[in-house]
C-alpha cells in the first residue's frame, strides 16, 4: 500500500510546475554566492572553501528551508481543495502511509536537489578556475549527505503544519521565520536542539570544522530524534483530526 501512496504522490507532482522551483531556487543560491564569492577574491583566499562558505550559506541557510516547505504545502495542497482529505482517509489505506508516503516524496525531491546543487557548486568552481590552484574539499560529500539528514527534520514538521493549515502560504512564512530562530540558536550553542539550526550545522555553512565522532553521533541521534517526533505528530493529526472540517 505504502507503493501506491507513492504513486499517488508522484502523479501529483509529475505534470506540475513544481519541478520549476526545484531547479530555480538552488541556482538562484548558486549564483547569489558565487557572485559574492567573485567580487571578494581578496579576502576569501581558501579557495573552494571559501566558495562553498558563500554558495550553502545562501542555500543552506535561506532557500533550502523555503524550498522544503514549498515542497510540503504543495503535496498537501490537493487534499485541502474540496475537502479531499475525507477522500484520501476513507480509502483503505492507513493513515501512517499516507503520512510516510508524503515523507518519502519530499525526502527523494529534495536528496536530487541536494545533488544538483552539488553539481552547481562545482561548476561554479571550475568558473572560478579554482581547480588549477586549489584541491577540492573531500568534507562537501558529507556536507550534501549531512544537509539531506537534517532536511527530514525540516519536512516532517512543515508536513504536520501543511496538514494543519489550509492556506498554501502560511506554513512558507513560518519556515521563513524559522529560518532566523534556527540562526539565533546556532550562534547561541543550541544548534542541536532546532532543525533549521541543524542543517546549517550538517552542510557545514558557517563552520567547515571536522565533526568528531561524538558529535557526529549526537547530531545523527538528534536527527532521528526529530523525525521521530515529527512522524508522531503528523500520523497522530491524520488519527485524531476531524477531517470534515479541512
Amino acid at each position: 500500500m505504502l507503493r501506491r501512496c507513492l504513486e499517488a504522490e508522484w502523479r501529483k507532482l509529475r505534470h506540475s510546475r513544481m519541478w520549476l522551483i526545484l531547479l530555480v531556487l538552488p541556482v538562484l543560491s548558486t549564483l547569489i554566492g558565487f557572485a559574492n564569492y567573485w567580487m571578494n577574491q581578496a579576502i576569501l583566499r581558501n579557495g573552494w572553501y571559501s566558495l562553498w562558505t558563500q554558495v550553502s550559506l545562501f542555500y543552506g541557510e535561506f532557500f533550502l528551508p523555503i524550498l522544503i516547505a514549498i515542497c510540503c504545502a504543495f503535496v498537501c495542497r490537493l487534499e485541502h481543495v474540496n475537502r479531499n482529505w475525507n477522500m484520501v482517509l476513507t480509502a483503505p489505506v492507513a493513515v501512517s502511509q499516507v503520512f510516510l508516503a508524503k515523507v518519502m516524496m519530499v525526502s527523494i525531491l529534495i536528496f536530487f536537489v541536494q545533488l544538483f546543487f552539488l553539481a552547481l557548486y562545482i561548476c561554479a568552481g571550475f568558473v572560478a578556475g579554482l581547480p588549477a590552484h586549489f584541491t577540492f574539499p573531500p568534507e562537501v560529500f558529507g556536507w550534501i549527505m549531512r544537509g539531506w539528514l537534517a532536511s527530514l527534520t525540516i519536512i516532517v514538521f512543515q508536513l504536520w503544519l501543511s496538514m494543519r493549515i489550509q492556506s498554501f502560504a502560511l506554513p512558507v512564512g513560518i519556515s521563513v521565520c524559522s529560518v532566523f530562530i534556527g540562526l539565533g540558536l546556532y550562534v547561541s550553542g543550541l544548534g542541536l536542539f532546532f532543525p533549521q539550526s541543524l542543517l546549517t550545522i550538517g552542510m557545514g555553512v558557517l563552520s567547515q570544522d571536522s565533526m568528531t565522532v561524538g558529535e557526529l553521533g549526537t547530531f545523527v541521534v538528534m536527527c532521528v530524534l526529530f523525525v521521530t517526533g515529527g512522524c508522531a505528530l503528523g500520523i497522530r493529526r491524520l488519527i485524531r483530526a476531524d477531517v470534515m472540517s479541512q
